[in-house]
């Protein structure tokens, strides 16, 4: 699968349709992705739209059904997770369609700014975008990554 990588900031058109970065379009094709072309959802975090590429959002449903398919705790996160998501599809010119509850969740206008996040990626109005990326520095301060698990018994 490929890797989201950078932060890039691109026009929304009147038609809701914006070009996904070139490198952020690569890495959906290098991850196999063919249709659709990526998963948009709401961040439920923060007033910003997460691009997933199908698979990875496929994978979200192995740990769900770990959940009792009837109980309130599934439902919920079913809901959360699938009611407001959008399969979208890409024209040739990489340009894709963003649906107007996402746009008015983000709260973007005439431009947006792409996050590259690894596995997936989001989408901000810039300076909320701007703001998310200081504050996140400023939190990753002192975080380290967990240590490998060595393969050693």
């Amino acid at each position: 699968m490929g890797v989201f990588l950078g932060t890039h900031q691109n026009r929304l058109d009147a038609k809701g349709r914006v070009s996904v970065p070139a490198g952020f379009r690569s890495a959906l094709r290098e991850g196999g992705e063919s249709s659709p072309f990526v998963v948009l959802r709401p961040s439920h975090k923060h007033p910003c739209i997460e691009g997933w590429p199908p698979s990875a959002f496929a994978e979200l449903a192995t740990p769900l059904d770990r959940l009792d398919m009837f109980s309130e705790d599934h439902e919920d996160l079913a809901a959360a997770l699938y009611a407001d998501a959008f399969p979208v599809d890409a024209d040739k010119e990489g340009r894709i369609v963003l649906p107007e509850a996402l746009v008015a969740h983000a709260g973007l206008a005439d431009s947006v700014v792409f996050m590259g996040l690894g596995r997936i990626f989001q989408i901000w109005e810039p300076q909320a975008a701007a703001a998310r990326r200081e504050s996140a520095r400023q939190r990753a301060r002192g975080v380290t990554l967990p240590a490998a698990k060595s393969g050693a018994a």
